[in-house]
């Protein structure tokens, strides 16, 4: 049981950082801040879940499994994330790369303490055991002042790419070389820059980062020494009730400060063939993905290749939805959807041995998802792209960028749109 209490806010972007300040004293932390996007549809503005009471951490095998009986066991709200490695639990699959990070596959926790944030309203949910706690703690948070002394972040080593631009290339050409076969029809293809000896200030980094972009589904979570700092755009999957909604992202434009120029790159990439052909395969994936749950002829494209600006990039999204049985348990609608087309391919399966071939680095948590679940079984994830991953414990941090490979892409043009996605990470590093 839980108990809950309602303030009224002012103030509330200084609030949230106040908040999360105030929250980063706990060894679980997970924050998921929508950036006040009209269009994200998130149930709430900001959520804070802290302290766990309850957890579970796992390896590939059986996971999702596991997950379910945890799910039903605490019948309560539970936070926590999907590396892109559990397909090896839903496809005769493998992960055999460089994994420099050494997350756990899978971590989900049951908070002691959650914090809601919708509108000028907060409601506070404690579970039982430290629900005493709740005015104090309301109490610090009010009275929380956040130090300008910040700890700078020590990078002792130059950041480092897996890959070269000659062998980046190479292995876009060898992809491509499976397109014109027909192996597949598209698949995403990524890299990974990453940090050696790096003691990072992950929270000053993640403000540091949301600044930079503002995306909708931004995310901070510490769970022991692991660490994610996400700015991400993208959403993976939501349900509410019986409704189902997935939103991939493919197309990419960058942004220019000039108005008129920025407006022409937005138009060029609304009526880019190459590009609109990389969102509509994926979105022919999606609508299969959630065919598997859905009840019969509910499948929609309720959007086709929406435009979207972010500070950063444009992006072509599109919005696919279904409804299910009220009595389908919601891990089966990630297991039949895991890992999201947008960082697959299609066929999918197919382009994951493919991808698992040519490149060099275990994906780990990056193109995975973090998200919650509700006590009735709603819930809503993320994609874990824009973001950069950090082990604490082995001072190891890492960002990977993909794009999507057809058989209308130009190599270099990949390599160029790998960098633009990048450019925000490395200013969060100061690299």
């Amino acid at each position: 049981m839980r108990t809950t209490k309602k303030y009224t806010l002012t103030a509330s972007k200084k609030f949230k950082e106040k908040l999360l300040s105030w929250a980063n004293q706990f060894e679980e932390v997970v924050w998921l801040d929508s950036n006040e996007y009209q269009f994200s549809s998130a149930k709430y503005d900001a959520i804070l879940a802290v302290e766990a009471f309850t957890s579970i951490k796992t390896d590939t095998l059986d996971a999702f499994d596991q997950l379910k009986e945890y799910q039903e066991t605490t019948k309560d709200w539970i936070f926590g994330y999907l590396t892109y490695d559990l397909k090896n639990d839903v496809e005769n699959l493998t992960s055999k790369n460089i994994d420099g990070l050494h997350f756990p596959a899978l971590y989900f926790i049951q908070p002691k303490k959650i914090f809601l944030i919708k509108d000028d309203e907060i409601q506070l949910h404690y579970l039982a055991m430290v629900d005493d706690e709740l005015e104090t703690d309301w109490e610090e948070i009010c009275a929380y002042k956040i130090t300008d002394e910040v700890e700078e972040n020590i990078v002792q080593s130059p950041v480092k790419s897996r890959l070269s631009e000659d062998e980046y290339v190479e292995k876009v050409e060898k992809m491509l070389a499976h397109i014109f076969r027909g192996d597949i029809y598209e698949a995403n293809f990524c890299q990974e820059f990453y940090l050696e000896n790096a003691l990072l200030n992950p929270l000053e980094t993640y403000f540091q980062l949301n600044q930079l972009s503002t995306p909708p589904f931004a995310a901070y979570c510490k769970l022991e020494d692991y660490y994610l700092l996400s700015a991400s755009p993208e959403r993976y999957i939501k349900k509410t009730g019986n409704k189902i909604i997935s939103q991939p992202i493919k197309g990419t434009a960058r942004r220019l400060e000039n108005k008129e120029e920025d407006d022409l790159l937005k138009n060029q990439l609304q009526n880019d063939p190459k590009e609109r052909a990389e969102n509509i395969m994926i979105v022919d994936l999606v609508r299969n993905d959630l065919s598997k749950t859905a009840t019969k002829a509910s499948v929609e494209v309720e959007e086709l290749c929406g435009l979207y600006t972010f500070q950063q990039v444009h992006q072509l999204i599109s919005t696919i939805s279904s409804k299910v049985d009220l009595n389908l348990s919601p891990i089966e609608i990630l297991r039949t959807t895991f890992p999201m087309g947008s960082m697959t391919g299609a066929p999918k399966v197919s382009a994951m041995q493919i991808i698992e071939d040519l490149e060099v680095s275990k994906r780990g948590l990056y193109s995975g998802s973090l998200g919650y679940f509700t006590p009735e079984g709603d819930f809503d994830f993320s994609v874990i792209i824009r973001s950069i991953l950090y082990n604490q414990e082995k001072k190891y941090a890492s960002f990977s960028v993909g794009s999507a490979i057809t058989a209308k892409s130009d190599p270099k043009k990949e390599y160029e749109e790998c960098l633009i996605k990048a450019a925000a990470m490395k200013k969060a590093l100061n690299l």
